[in-house]
This record gives C-alpha cells, structure tokens and sequence, in this order.
C-alpha cells in the first residue's frame, strides 16, 4: 500500500509509494491552500452611490462625501495598473505665454445670467443648472438658447423629457424662435453625439443629463453610473470643441442635487435655480464658478410671457401706502453682494388656546422665536407671550441672514402696541440674547440702495461707516435704544417685571 505525507493541518499533500511496493509515482501536489484563497478578481469590492469612490473594503461611512451607509458592494476588487509615459499632445509652456484669449466669455443675451456666470459662457465650459421642478429652468435656458444663436454661434436645444412639439410651444410663447436654434429630441447618448457632429454648435443646451442614457452602460437612466457617463462624454465634447454647454439636473426632495457629487466636481460652473412657486420671484445664485465669483445673484420675475431679468427687483418686496400700517418695518438684506429691500410683517392677536400658534412665512422660525424672547426679556414686552403670532415677508422673499433681526424685532413689538413705525424708516442689525444690537456686513451698501429708493431714516448698530448725503441714521446700542422709534403717543403701556409702568 502506498504511503501517504500528511501536512501541517492533516490534509494529504503529496502521495509517494510505500516500501517495498516496486511502484515508482512521481510526486503530485494537492493545493489546499490556493482552494481557499480568493483570486483578487473574485474578491468583493465597494463603492459609493453617492460620489463613486470604490474601496476593496467594506466601510459604514464614505470618507470622500462623509455620507452613511452609501458604500455598497458591487462586483470585484479593481486592478492595479500602472501608466507608462506617453506622447504630451501640446508643449508646456510659461504661463505668461499662454493665449488667455481663448477664454474669453461671450454674452448669453441675458445680463442677469452673465452676472452671476461672471460674464457670460466661456467656451468650453459646462455649467450645470439645477432646481425644484417647475421652477423655470427650462424657460430660462430655452431664451438663452435663443438669445446666444446667431449666424457664427449655432445653438443646439436637446431635450429628453419632453416632445420636440412641446418645446415648439413653449418657445412660441415666450417669443424664443430663431433660424440658428436647433432642437431635437433624444435621449440616446450616441444620438445626442450625432447631432453634435451634424449640427456643430457653440452652444448646447440638454434638458436633462439624467434622461440621457448610454447603450454601454448598464443601468436605468438617471443611476450614477449613467449620469458619469453622459456628463463625462459631453465634457470631454464640449472641451475638444470649444462648446458651452448647459445641463439641466434634477434636485432631490431635501434640494441637493440629484445623482453621484461627482457631477458637481466634474462641471465647471454650478447654479441653483431657486424660487416659490406661488411667487413671481427667481434667484439664480452661483454655487460653484471656476471662472468668476459665487457672491453674485441674479433675479428673475416669471410670467406667462416666459421669464425677464430684473435689474431692480427691490419694488416686489415692498408694499406702497400713504399711511404706516402698525406690523411692518423694512430691512435691506444682501443676497451675494447685492443689496434688496425686503418688508417685514408681523401680526398679533388675542388667543383662548393654551398654546399660542407661532406662524412664520419667509423668516427662520428659530429667528422669530429668538426675537420673541428678547422682546419679551429685554424690552419687557409680556403680552407677546399670550397672543398668537403671525410673522412673514412681501413678494415670496426669504429672509435668513442676521441682519433682519432688528426689523423681525420692531415689526413684532409695532404689532404687540398697534403703534406704526415712523415712514421711511429702515432698520438693520443682528440682535443678541443680551439685547445689544450688533453689527453685519454691507452697512453702506445697505444704506445706499435704501437711499437710492427714497427711505430718509436708519436704524443701524454703532460705527456704519459713510452715510448718503441727506440721510438721517440713528445709532441703536441695544433694543432698548431701538425701541424708542417708536411714538410713544400711541404706544400700548405693557407691564415691567416688577410692576411698575414704562
């Protein structure tokens, strides 16, 4: 009988012949290891649905988008490679010797959308707008397309979620046709690059990159390795081209942008196309610019004629009257650095509730609770504890930077003694737990567009810097300072702590 070599963990290894047997078998190994050893092809590996970053190992948390639980497993570990150097396609040059001239923005047609592009679009860049639908995206950039299109500069409207008819009729009626302004429905990538050759535009327009969809690729349209894909190959289009190109994406119920974050890194410029539906107001507002500044806003008024800039938006957030109505006081707040002046209202009633309601409508409801606690603290204003509280902003607009505070406060404390504020009177500053009135960004700025629109009177923190001729600025320490604006002829007496009468 042959004789057999056990290993190291029992398992036979190698099968020789016995003594005395006359057989003479050449060694055969058996690989016991190597059964339980993965090929790295066949090992498990992960990536990330929201940015794509892959890993040979599973993690609960993603460490190039901080997000939870987006690292899922989905086929075998990557393979290493290495690049070998090759062929440069242009010399490298000093960068002083470099033609800037090339990146030269041309005019959109709109002077709100070239504010906060920087300018206008460069060539070869590709900007990604983004919004709640029904906003106005596509009204917007279909008078983009047409307003760019001329006999040199062919522009190109593709669109994947509606008919070629359907645009034809929207472009009808916001006055969007011209003989340069191409259209076409696809949603076919390889089409979509088809028509690219045929036509040769300097502008492209597709509404949207998550209806488009590559036949290469596994997946429905939309998922995050189509949208790669898509926005990947238009890239690389648009930059041997030397064609702009605006993508419409989609937005996900908390208002981010849908699809991996890697299309936010791969496009040049990112805008958020903002706006409340019931409202006429649009902002434009720039997230991501790698060719000007994101501090620039731009406004818009949707009607049905389609959608117009609005180069003075400041009259859709006030409300005319010959006489202050009690309630209502004026701010100027900054979106990016341009100043608007926005109305504030406030109004309280007498409640047989044991909870009082605390309605906000444009305003941070945390601010408005803040401002009810100073008042009722600080300025020794009780009734506004008893009372239900309605507070809210004209014209759709959203206030949540600091600097309205003061307004938010005297607007309440007008409404708590029914006593109007003085008339063109505008108050800006943040206001603190302690009562003291702070100072914001832009006082001058402020100041100046609420000059330029005829206010004569300001409450301001200390220290504003240079005042417009011929305006009357009141420096305000605290809301005990600021609450002497208002006429004490009609001022309701309300109760100190300590029983005494203001």
């Amino acid at each position: 009988m042959p004789h057999y070599a056990h290993g190291a963990r029992g398992g036979p290894a190698t099968a020789r012949p016995g003594p005395g047997t006359g057989l003479s078998v050449a060694p055969v190994t058996v690989r016991v290891m190597a059964a339980r050893t993965k090929t790295a092809k066949d090992r498990p590996s992960y990536r990330c649905t929201e940015c794509g970053w892959q890993t040979a190992k599973w993690l609960g948390r993603c460490p190039e988008c901080q997000a939870w639980g987006t690292v899922d497993e989905y086929g075998g570990a990557p393979a290493v490679r290495t690049t070998a150097p090759g062929r440069v396609t242009t010399s490298a040059l000093p960068i002083g010797q470099v033609d800037g001239r090339q990146a030269t923005a041309r005019s959109t047609g709109v002077p709100e959308l070239d504010r906060v592009l920087g300018g206008g679009l460069v060539p070869g860049a590709v900007v990604l707008v983004a919004g709640e639908p029904g906003v106005g995206k596509s009204t917007l950039l279909l008078d983009v397309a047409a307003k760019a299109a001329d006999e040199e500069h062919r522009t190109l409207y593709i669109t994947g979620e509606e008919s070629a008819s359907q645009v034809r009729m929207r472009a009808d009626r916001i006055k969007a046709i011209h003989d340069h302004l191409y259209l076409a429905a696809e949603t076919d990538l390889s089409a979509v690059l088809g028509h690219l050759d045929a036509v040769k535009p300097s502008l492209l327009v597709l509404d949207s990159v998550q209806t488009v969809a590559s036949p290469e690729i596994d997946g429905a349209p939309g998922g995050m390795s189509q949208v790669r894909e898509v926005a990947g190959a238009l890239i690389r289009a648009s930059k041997e081209r030397g064609m702009s190109t605006l993508l419409v994406g989609h937005v996900t119920k908390d208002g981010a942008i849908a699809g991996p974050r890697l299309l936010e890194h791969l496009v040049d410029v990112v805008l958020s196309f903002e706006g409340d539906r019931h409202a006429r107001l649009r902002l434009v507002r720039g997230v991501k610019n790698r060719y000007g500044t994101t501090d620039e806003v731009g406004c818009f008024e949707l009607h049905d004629e389609g959608i117009t800039g609005l180069t003075d938006p400041s009259g859709l957030f006030l409300t005319r009257r010959a006489e202050p109505v009690p309630g209502t006081c004026l701010t100027v707040t900054l979106e990016g650095r341009r100043p608007l002046v926005a109305e504030v209202q406030a109004l309280t009633v007498d409640t047989q509730i044991p909870t009082p309601r605390r309605t906000t409508s444009g305003l941070e409801t945390s601010r408005v609770q803040m401002m009810l606690a100073v008042l009722e603290q600080r300025g020794r204003i009780s009734a506004l504890g008893k009372r239900d509280i309605y507070t809210a902003t004209v014209g759709g607009v959203k206030l949540s930077e600091p600097a309205a505070d003061l307004a938010v406060a005297l607007a309440l404390a007008s409404a708590a003694s029914d006593t109007p504020l003085p008339k063109n009177l505008v108050a800006i500053g943040e206001v603190g737990l302690a009562g003291e009135v702070r100072r914001v960004t832009g006082v001058q700025r402020r100041l100046a567009e609420a000059h330029r629109l005829g206010f004569t009177h300001a409450l301001v923190p200390a220290d504003p810097g240079k005042v417009p001729p011929g305006m009357k600025v009141i420096e305000v320490a605290d809301m005990g300072d600021a609450l002497r604006v208002l006429p004490k002829s009609r001022r309701r007496e309300a109760p100190r702590e300590d029983g005494e009468r203001r």
